[in-house]
């Protein structure tokens, strides 16, 4: 299941949701203003980065400006902590699976929490008329059934 990790006042929080509602992906979301994030959610969104927390942190944040901090000084159990304490320092939104991730809102880069069997009608992958067009395999992609029938193999 994908989760997203929002704020409210976010644009950008507002479009990937849009985006994933349009595509029938189902998520949770999870407020960080709401939901205190916790060490282990942090924990295994940091599996998934490239380059920690560096992929992760706003270090132009208030949170972050205020307290005067230097993140490569700061110990991995120090940094949990104070994004723990001040949710307000992480980019977002931050989209996250089993597989994925996701730091603010990229039209492109999202696409990767499209199913596989959807990416494929999309992009024409495997059609059987290759004189089809974009927008006729986008329909048949978006069309109740095939997200259901494409649901029920997850």
């Amino acid at each position: 299941m994908v989760e997203i990790y929002t704020s409210p006042s976010c644009s950008s929080c507002r479009k990937a949701k849009k985006w994933l509602d349009e595509y029938g992906i189902k998520y949770i979301e999870k407020n960080l203003f709401v939901t205190k994030i916790t060490r282990e959610d942090i924990k295994q969104i940091l599996e998934k980065t490239e380059n920690g927390f560096e992929d992760i942190i706003s270090t132009r944040s208030k949170a972050f400006k205020e307290n005067n901090l230097d993140a490569d000084e700061m110990t991995i159990n120090e940094l949990l902590d104070f994004i723990v304490e001040n949710p307000s320092v992480l980019r977002r939104p931050i989209i996250v699976d089993k597989h994925r991730l996701q730091v603010g809102y990229n039209d492109e880069e999202i696409r990767c929490f499209l199913p596989r069997e959807l990416r494929n009608v999309i992009y024409c992958k495997n059609c059987d008329n290759c004189n089809c067009s974009y927008v006729n395999a986008l329909e048949r992609a978006l069309s109740d059934n095939f997200i259901e029938n494409t649901s029920k193999r997850n």
